[in-house]
């Protein structure tokens, strides 16, 4: 058998080396679609109409608040291929379930997998855990084939003029359609 090259097959991290994902902050997301495939319903005079699919795509993002409690949804978007979002990640509270998750949720913040306490979660655990649900129900509804990208795109909001400038380009991101980045239609 022969060894896997090692140089090909890591995969650098996109994250900030050393930033705690897990502490309180806002937080500017992408996911988009394996491919960029327009999966999730189409633009019509500057607004998103939702298919099957990106109604599970926005209904298992709401979702994501009651399944860990130090997280507030700001701004979201579902687009064709892709979602944009604002997740605030609050300061734990003491005494609740902060280790739930929308694949594997988690009773009274014990896990009982592993007999301990759960951690705080962290960005990256809330979008795995988001991914998963979504691929799970739009799988379920018959498109066995659907995918994610593997990774995404996020970016730590420090500033309100950073916010209001996210705020905005979300909001408005259906408007922009046609000259998105990530509306391969066009190119």
């Amino acid at each position: 058998m022969e060894r896997a090259n090692s140089k090909k097959h890591h995969r650098r991290s996109i994250r900030l080396k050393g930033y705690d994902y897990s502490q309180a902050g806002l937080y500017f997301v992408t996911i988009c679609t394996d491919n960029g495939q327009p999966l999730f319903g189409n633009i019509e005079n500057g607004k998103m109409i939702l298919n099957e699919h990106g109604k599970i795509v926005d209904t298992l993002w709401h979702e994501i608040k009651n399944h860990i409690h130090n997280v507030r949804l700001c701004e979201f978007v579902v687009m064709p291929n892709h979602v944009h979002g604002i997740i605030e990640i609050t300061k734990p509270v003491a005494n609740t379930r902060v280790g739930a998750t929308h694949a594997s949720p988690l009773q009274h913040g014990v896990d009982n997998r592993r007999g301990g306490a759960c951690p705080a979660p962290t960005l990256g655990t809330i979008i795995g855990s988001y991914k998963s649900a979504v691929s799970k129900h739009i799988r379920q509804s018959g498109f066995t084939e659907f995918a994610w990208q593997r990774n995404y795109f996020e970016h730590i909001i420090r500033n309100d003029h950073s916010y209001e400038y996210i705020a905005h380009y979300i909001i408005n991101n259906p408007t922009t359609w046609e000259k998105d980045r990530f509306n391969f239609s066009v190119y």
